[in-house]
């Protein structure tokens, strides 16, 4: 018998319905031993970055050096969603706000205590939002520049476009021009929430997250799609994964775990590594899903991460590290007084794991601040947003958004045994996303836009020290 339920997402308000399958077990999916890796826990929030460490790096000298405010677009205040850097330039996508198609702004940080915006882009499609927007070098037959993949996701299911992924050609920054749509079907009332832009060789290949799309075609389309884009004018969807496949009892939204907890499963986001030959797509509670996409027509499920019957799930963004031999995995959780009392009472933290052998990953540590440690009292929890949303890594440093707990730098020199060497919580902090560019650290603050970082340089180092690596 079909049981229906509603559920409003945390990060989309929709209303999507939940039918509940019969208690089976991820496919791929592999049970961690907990007492089997360390847990770290980070100090108290300081703006400077917390004092120096024993580490094989310490980042002491962290400070805000630029606050880019926001700006009323169209008459409406813009909030900000991710935010990504290519060639001396910023690129800031807009979170829903009004739902009034505020796009992607452009920033030239040839000055990083000075960024000055340029242009906007994508900000032409009535009834969407772009959170997501990636930059690449791309050389291919058809397309020799600097090319944005921007995600479009639809506010509500009266928008007049549907959602998906743009392409902008943004060799010069200053100019951008559209040069497609492609466009998830009319009935899936999201779009693109995520993506990632790869090459391999010459060819270039946009990866897109498309959430609930299964569920709202009822199967035709999945929520993971490779797009061959070496002619960004013209895209051509080559793969599209079905997750009835691979996750038994999966229907498109729901299955039931091996401990019998009710989970749910969609692509939220998806990565490369940087040869475009394996793609890991952060399919909440059925974890990070690992793909071999060195052919991009037909990739094969290698592995994925899974979480222990007293985790909430929620795999929310990936990254990589140490050659691609280690995966760390960010679980969004913004519920940290769960219904069910068997589960974690705290905010969503990180998880670092080994993927030598990516058939079978190894849970090693995790990584949580003082307030996603802290286990919330039943029926209580404390005011603010206090779980992680997007990791970046640069050599053996991880840089983590967290909301109110603003941005976590963390060494990972020992991926075992990870550090946080600074922090950086600015007033009524809300950080969604975190970039590291030449020798700055570039956050966005939902509600206070563009924030710049850098080392200041340490004058008892002989002033080495301001190179973020």
């Amino acid at each position: 018998m079909l049981k229906i339920k509603k559920m409003k997402t945390m990060f989309l308000s929709l209303t999507a319905f939940l039918m509940v399958s019969t208690p089976v077990a991820i496919a791929c999916g592999l049970h961690v031993d907990s007492s089997k890796f360390t847990t770290v826990e980070a100090g108290e929030a300081t703006f400077g970055g917390v004092p120096e460490i024993e580490t094989s790096r310490t980042f002491s000298n962290l400070s805000e050096v630029a606050a880019v405010p926001l700006e009323e677009r169209k008459g409406v205040g813009v909030t900000t969603a991710d935010v990504y850097a290519h060639q001396g330039y910023a690129y800031l996508g807009t979170h829903r706000g009004a739902c009034s198609n505020e796009g992607v702004r452009v920033f030239d940080m040839q000055d990083p205590r000075n960024p000055e915006e340029i242009a906007v882009f994508a900000d032409d499609i009535p009834g969407t939002w772009q959170e997501k927007v990636i930059v690449k070098r791309v050389n291919t037959p058809h397309f020799s520049g600097d090319l944005a993949a921007v995600s479009v996701q639809r506010c509500d299911r009266d928008a007049a476009s549907n959602g998906g992924t743009v392409l902008y050609d943004v060799t010069d920054p200053a100019n951008p021009e559209f040069l497609s749509f492609w466009e998830t079907p009319e009935e899936v009332l999201t779009g693109t929430h995520e993506l990632y832009l790869t090459t391999q060789g010459n060819r270039a290949l946009v990866l897109t997250a498309d959430i609930y799309a299964d569920f709202y075609t009822g199967g035709e389309q999945g929520d993971f799609s490779i797009i061959d884009v070496s002619d960004p004018a013209n895209p051509e969807t080559i793969y599209n994964w079905d997750g009835r496949e691979h996750i038994e009892g999966y229907d498109g939204y729901n299955f039931t775990d091996e401990y019998g907890k009710d989970r749910i499963a969609f692509a939220h986001s998806v990565i490369t590594d940087p040869t475009g030959k394996y793609a890991y797509v952060s399919y909440w509670d059925a974890g990070t899903v690992i793909f071999d996409i060195s052919n991009p027509e037909n990739p094969q499920v290698l592995g994925s991460t899974s979480f222990e019957a007293d985790v909430q799930g929620a795999a929310h963004s990936a990254a990589l590290a140490k050659g691609g031999n280690i995966l760390i995995e960010t679980r969004e959780v913004f519920n940290p007084d769960p219904a069910d009392p068997e589960y974690e009472r705290g905010w969503g933290y990180t998880r670092i794991y080994d993927i030598k052998d990516k058939s079978n990953p190894v849970l090693i540590s995790d990584f949580r601040t003082t307030n996603s440690v802290e286990q919330i009292v039943a029926g209580e929890r404390e005011p603010g947003t206090f779980t992680v949303h997007d990791p970046k890594v640069r050599g053996n440093t991880l840089y983590l958004s967290h909301y109110a707990d603003g941005i976590r730098v963390v060494d990972i020199s020992d991926a075992a045994n990870p550090v946080e060497v600074a922090s950086y919580v600015p007033d009524q902090a809300n950080i969604w996303g975190v970039y590291v560019d030449r020798n700055y650290i570039l956050g966005s603050d939902m509600g206070s836009g563009l924030k710049v970082l850098q080392r200041v340089p340490d004058r008892a180092n002989g002033g080495q020290g301001s190179n973020i690596r």
